[in-house]
């Protein structure tokens, strides 16, 4: 009988710390006439398709005025944002936005208005590096990292989950629920590794209201640095590394390691492997779901749902 590795699609190997992305472009035409191109990215997972911008787009009331209105595409009629517009660029003639990105994640489908679309890309995480502080400035703190492709130019991978939260359309679900909020008689000590500074602060805010710790990393590799310096912690005070922490919970993409790869690491180790972990990301895909199944992650939670979240972190944290 083959094992599952040898039988598992190509597609859902993991541990090889690496993604496909999207390259695709926005024209800006400087205060000198000239155009630049930005050299922009999305990963491959969160994307459903890319079309012609529709000619039917419909302006509805109370939006952001980043987003040009309202499309149906296929059978959903979801949000078409305007990037031009979210990035306060002026766009050359002739340049206006002629495709759509049509991306699925945190439950939501939405439409992002480009100029081009390039190709796609197979790169290593490990190739993803902090953007320069100029670039991250110039928009506003939502580029999530920077690749180097050809002629030294680069390539910015954009946060999207922070571009609709300044837009006020990232939805927490079941944030009121009382019920499930102060059940738990257990306080837990949580690991959070996320990129995203608004994921974290959404993670923060539903588990510290119920008295749970939390910690906070933003790559594997900053996970892994924290959890070798919490052991030496532990060694030191003679207790074991789950009175430290008790349950983990890992974005899948992350620069430097994933969390894919980092879940593979943990899981190997014979230390690390007692603490709980949970895969926690804006993908709901077969797929990713797949993954995290193969990587022994203890289990899988779509971003932002307050009653998902507290259940698994009551289900699977260690009870001290």
């Amino acid at each position: 009988m083959k094992n599952s590795k040898e039988v598992l699609p190509k597609i859902l190997e993991t541990g090889a710390n690496e993604l496909e992305i999207i390259d695709f472009r926005m024209y800006e035409e400087l205060e000198d006439g000239s155009v630049y191109e930005w050299i922009l990215g999305v990963n491959v997972a969160k994307v459903k398709e890319v079309i012609q911008k529709p000619d039917n787009i419909y302006k509805t009331p109370g939006l952001p005025e980043q987003v040009e209105g309202v499309a149906k595409i296929r059978e959903n009629v979801i949000p078409i944002v305007n990037l031009a517009s979210w990035m306060k660029i002026k766009e050359p003639q002739g340049k206006s936005g002629k495709y759509v990105i049509v991306m699925e994640f945190l439950r939501e489908i939405i439409g992002i208005v480009i100029h081009d679309a390039k190709r796609i890309r197979r790169i290593k995480w490990t190739d993803i590096n902090k953007p320069p502080a100029s670039i991250d400035e110039k928009l506003g703190g939502k580029v999530v990292g920077v690749i180097e492709v050809e002629e030294g130019k680069l390539l910015l991978l954009l946060d999207f989950e922070g571009i609709l939260d300044e837009l006020g359309m990232i939805k927490v679900f079941n944030v009121d629920d009382s019920e499930e909020i102060g059940r738990s008689e257990h306080k837990y000590n949580v690991l959070v590794l996320d990129d995203s500074p608004v994921a974290r602060k959404i993670i923060r805010q539903i588990l510290e209201k119920e008295g749970h710790k939390i910690f906070e990393v933003q790559s594997g590799l900053e996970g892994l640095d924290f959890l070798n310096q919490t052991l030496i912690e532990a060694q030191k005070e003679g207790v074991d590394i789950t009175d430290k922490i008790q349950l983990i919970i890992s974005d899948i993409e992350m620069p430097g390691m994933d969390g894919l790869t980092f879940t593979k690491k943990i899981k190997e180790d014979p230390i690390f492997s007692k603490i709980p972990v949970v895969i926690n990301t804006s993908l709901s895909d077969k797929a990713t779901v797949d993954k995290a199944k193969f990587v022994k992650a203890d289990a899988h939670l779509v971003k932002f749902d307050t009653k998902d979240l507290l259940h698994i972190v009551h289900e699977y944290a260690i009870k001290k």
